[in-house]
C-alpha cells in the first residue's frame, strides 16, 4: 500500500512539473514572439488595453508600462480604443478611467477612447469589451491588438480567442521587482481560466 501511494505521489509530481514547464514555456514565448513593426502594417478594429492596479488616481507601473506601450503604438493611428478595468478596493476612480486620462494627456483623441469600467477579471475584461463592440460596429469577430504586460498575454489571447475575437498580442514590461513572482502565479491563473472561464 504504502509504495502505491509513494509511485502515485511521484507521478503526481512529475505530472505537476511538466505542466508547469510547459505552461511556463508557453507564457515565455507569447511574451516575446511579436514584431512590432509587423503589427504596425496591420489593421485592427480596435486596440484593447488590460488594466492593472491604480494608485488614487495614478497607473501602478505595470498599468504605466501598459499605457506606454499603448501611446507608442497609438500615437501614429487612429484605431479605437478600449480600456478596460473596473474600480478596485479603496480606489475612487475606475482603472478604465484612469487609464483613458493618461491617453488624453499624451494627446491621445479622447473620442478615439473608450472606457469598460465593470470587469474585475481578464476574462470580464474581454466579455465587456465584447458587448461595447458589437452594437457599435456590427462586427462578428472583431480582429484586436491586445496590450497587456508581457507575463499576461498568453492567457488574455486564449480567453480573447473563446469570445470570438481574432488577436494579436503586444505586451508590455513587467516592473523587474515583480516580474519572478508575476510569472511564477500566471501559471496556477492560466489552469484556473483554463477550467472556468468560459
Amino acid at each position: 500500500m504504502l509504495k502505491k501511494i509513494k509511485k502515485i505521489a511521484l507521478i503526481f509530481s512529475i505530472t505537476l512539473l511538466a505542466s508547469f514547464l510547459i505552461i511556463q514555456l508557453l507564457i515565455f514565448n507569447e511574451s516575446h514572439s511579436v514584431n512590432i513593426t509587423e503589427l504596425q502594417t496591420q489593421e485592427f478594429d480596435y486596440i484593447i488595453v488590460l488594466g492593472a492596479a491604480v494608485w488614487g488616481s495614478e497607473p501602478s507601473p505595470a498599468l504605466y508600462n501598459r499605457l506606454v506601450t499603448t501611446y507608442q503604438f497609438a500615437k501614429d493611428n487612429n484605431v479605437k480604443i478600449i480600456v478596460c478595468g473596473g474600480l478596485g478596493a479603496g480606489n475612487t476612480i475606475t482603472e478604465a478611467a484612469a487609464m483613458k486620462s493618461f491617453l488624453i494627456n499624451k494627446n491621445i483623441n479622447a473620442a478615439r477612447i473608450f472606457k469598460e469600467e465593470h470587469s474585475t477579471s481578464t476574462f470580464e475584461n474581454f466579455k465587456y469589451a465584447r458587448d461595447k463592440i458589437a452594437p457599435a460596429a456590427g462586427i462578428d469577430n472583431p480582429r484586436i491588438l491586445i496590450i497587456s504586460s508581457d507575463f499576461h498575454l498568453f492567457r488574455a489571447k486564449f480567453l480573447a480567442q473563446r469570445l470570438g475575437f481574432e488577436v494579436a498580442g503586444l505586451p508590455a514590461e513587467t516592473p523587474p521587482n515583480t516580474k519572478i513572482s508575476m510569472f511564477f502565479r500566471e501559471y496556477f491563473a492560466v489552469i484556473k481560466s483554463f477550467l472556468f472561464d468560459h
